[in-house]
């Protein structure tokens, strides 16, 4: 008989909520790229509204830390959802390019409530040793709910109206779930923090230790909204139909739910700077090869199963990377800034990958492998300084 504790029901209530937010976002990424290209809007335009619910992230991020501290998790997570179920529903009822950009901020200011609550809360309540398998957990839902996303435009052939009143009802019932939550307060886990650390001085001590994972999840957000924000509009001219986006889209989402629990465990064993720089080169290397195959649908589902086993686990690899290298205290910090280097990364991915749509040949695809590089070279810095430094120290 499985007895189910509080402490499971409560993280895989989180791990649930955060299936929402990657089913939204998987959903509304390619579904509006689909109808504003099919309404006429430029591939710059179509990538600027992508682009909005990432500006939305980037605003709110600087805002996440006193209202959590101060209400706790529990409101944090119901607002988000409530946020997001409302502006979801309201998509169809006005098909309007600004319309559709203020919506898509909004979902960005609640997402950003739902992933740093989750996020820190999890942190926050895993034991050390299991910390990067739960954080994998937390990915692989995700990941699930952007498998499962890409699959909605494919309603669009009874109404509109049926994919956005589906993910609206699926918040609903996680929202209605999440009241039987106890509150928490992240002022529990961190009344160590020091009086005099002062705000900048925190933010910097941050940048200083975790910048190789803020890049991490930059490189991650560029990557991801660049593929599923300019990819369907990249197919559309160049031979695809939304049948073989809905396809190749999972295709990516699929091959990172495969590694992404090994691949959370094999980082807390080999370390996760390690491991980001193995999987960051040969995510670089398949999107260049994408690049040259683009024309092909075989090949560019293999090529998207392949790539998403190396690198579909990047964001919640970088998260834990971040917690690794910084103090306890300053851990909720390091959420916030990595959801600003996360939506920094998600806001200009659709836009240079909107302008490298006019570029002839598979030069989206070359972007994205030119980013996945600067990933490999930041955390290959980084391990060389960490061998440095602990050298250093050996001697003294």
């Amino acid at each position: 008989m499985v007895i189910i504790t509080y402490a499971n029901f409560r993280f895989y209530l989180l791990v649930a909520t955060v299936f929402v937010s990657g089913v939204s976002q998987g959903m509304l990424m390619p579904l509006l790229s689909i109808l504003l290209e099919d309404s006429g809007t430029s591939s710059t335009l179509n990538g600027l509204n992508a682009a909005a619910l990432y500006i939305g992230i980037l605003i709110a991020s600087p805002f996440m830390e006193k209202p959590t501290f101060r209400f706790g998790y529990k409101p944090m997570l119901i607002i988000g959802l409530m946020v997001d179920m409302i502006s979801i529903f309201l998509f169809p009822f006005w098909q309007n390019f600004w319309f559709w950009f203020l919506l898509r901020l909004i979902i960005g200011f609640g997402d950003n409530m739902l992933h740093f609550a989750a996020q820190v809360w999890i942190m926050e309540t895993s034991k050390p040793e299991k910390k990067g398998r739960d954080i994998a957990i937390y990915g692989f839902s995700f990941g699930l709910g952007f498998a499962v996303g890409p699959l909605m435009p494919r309603l669009l052939k009874f109404s509109i109206y049926y994919p956005f009143f589906i993910v609206s009802l699926i918040c609903l019932a996680i929202l209605i779930l999440m009241l039987f939550l106890k509150n928490d307060y992240p002022d529990a886990h961190f009344h160590d923090q020091p009086q005099d650390f002062g705000v900048m001085k925190r933010y910097k001590k941050v940048i200083l230790l975790g910048w190789a994972g803020l890049i991490t999840t930059f490189g991650f957000g560029f990557f991801e909204s660049s593929l599923n924000g300019n990819f369907p509009v990249f197919a559309l001219r160049h031979g695809l139909n939304i049948e073989d986006i809905s396809t190749l889209l999972p295709c990516f989402v699929a091959g990172g739910l495969i590694t992404q629990m090994p691949l959370g465990s094999l980082g807390d064993r080999l370390g996760r700077g390690r491991l980001i720089l193995i999987i960051s080169f040969f995510g670089s290397f398949s999107f260049l090869t994408a690049g040259f195959i683009y024309h092909s649908f075989g090949g560019l589902m293999v090529i998207f199963a392949i790539t998403g086993m190396f690198i579909g686990s990047l964001f919640s690899l970088g998260m834990t990377f971040i917690s690794d290298l910084l103090p306890k205290v300053l851990i909720p910090l390091g959420n916030i800034l990595a959801s600003v280097a996360y939506g920094i990364g998600s806001m200009f991915g659709p836009l240079i990958g909107g302008s490298l749509i006019k570029t002839p040949g598979g030069g989206f695809f070359f972007g994205i492998a030119g980013v996945m590089f600067i990933v490999f070279l930041a955390c290959l810095i980084h391990n060389f300084s960490y061998l440095r430094e602990k050298q250093q120290s050996s001697k003294m």
